[in-house]
């Protein structure tokens, strides 16, 4: 089956198709960095997603979701078969405390939403920068709070394109993981259980997170937030920095001076630049302290482009 077969069918089965050929990643990356998807497809309806993914299975094409890009780095070769963006599966609503929202709202958004109506528990997201889907794949958290600290549920879509429904206590959450992560689901929309709260503290301490993120992370630069996990006992940008890589550079990408955790695309920088410089942290920090360093940040796609005109 040829890209312009796949394509036309695309279309067909498709409600509201928006598809683009050879699309430029690195148009919806934080990092500015991402070779080409054979086909980039937005889908604005959680029935256009899994007819996506039950004619990708049925053809044996490969489908990659991307989210809004906030903590990946695609490489320069770009992925092979379909780029699925469910960004427009942003509504957003509450009734009797729980909120319910689409996997391509950002979970920024739904703090502020949550403080709108004087509701707790997801302060802690108000300054982390990607989507709800992205949020729960990796349980995101900062300044002690985690996404499966309010989730209550979600609903997915398997590789199949089958609906399935997951309470929190389904999901595997731990520290960046979970079983959307493990078993490639794509989560469509998201329930998170919050409680009655007084609007001046939450506004408290909202701002005060924001200061903190403002003032601590190089938000100036592209990036893809926190590159490593933090390892037991300690911070990884601590170990960075007492390593002398704060500064550090290769290619168009530098170990930021702010905050060392980070990785700032300073200068046209590629996702080869990203890689090598992630891989000679993690080999200073090793040879140093003895730690290992594993990454937060996905990393995802081709080496060297090769265009594929035929998928099995």
């Amino acid at each position: 089956m040829n890209t312009t077969q796949i394509e036309t069918d695309l279309k067909s089965i498709l409600q509201d198709p928006d598809i683009k050929i050879y699309e430029p990643l690195k148009n919806y990356t934080y990092t500015e960095t991402g070779g080409p998807a054979d086909f980039y497809v937005t889908v604005r309806n959680v029935e256009d997603a899994c007819r996506v993914l039950s004619y990708s299975e049925e053809n044996h094409i490969p489908v990659t979701f991307l989210g809004n890009g906030s903590n990946i780095i695609i490489r320069d070769g770009g992925i092979r078969g379909i780029v699925l963006n469910l960004l427009k599966l942003n509504h957003l609503e509450e009734e009797d405390g729980i909120i319910t929202v689409g996997s391509g709202k950002a979970i920024i958004d739904v703090s502020r939403f949550a403080y709108d109506l004087s509701l707790t528990g997801v302060e802690f997201a108000c300054g982390i920068p990607g989507s709800v889907g992205g949020a729960v794949y990796m349980n995101a958290g900062a300044y002690g709070g985690e996404v499966k600290d309010c989730l209550l549920e979600v609903t997915a879509i398997d590789k199949s394109g089958n609906i399935i429904r997951l309470k929190n206590e389904e999901l595997g959450l731990g520290y960046r993981k979970s079983i959307v992560q493990e078993n490639d689901y794509v989560v469509v929309e998201a329930k998170f259980a919050l409680k009655p709260g007084v609007p001046s503290e939450i506004k408290a301490i909202m701002d005060d997170l924001t200061y903190r993120r403002e003032s601590k992370q190089p938000l100036e630069f592209p990036s893809c937030g926190s590159v490593f996990q933090r390892p037991p006992g300690n911070f990884a940008g601590k170990l960075i920095q007492e390593a002398g890589l704060q500064g550090y550079r290769i290619g168009g990408v530098e170990v930021s001076k702010k905050h060392a955790g980070f990785m700032v695309n300073v200068d046209n920088g590629t996702a080869s630049d990203y890689e090598a410089l992630i891989d000679h942290v993690q080999s200073t920090v090793l040879k140093e302290f003895g730690v290992q360093l594993n990454r937060e940040v996905r990393i995802i796609g081709d080496h060297v482009y090769k265009r594929v005109d035929k998928y099995k």
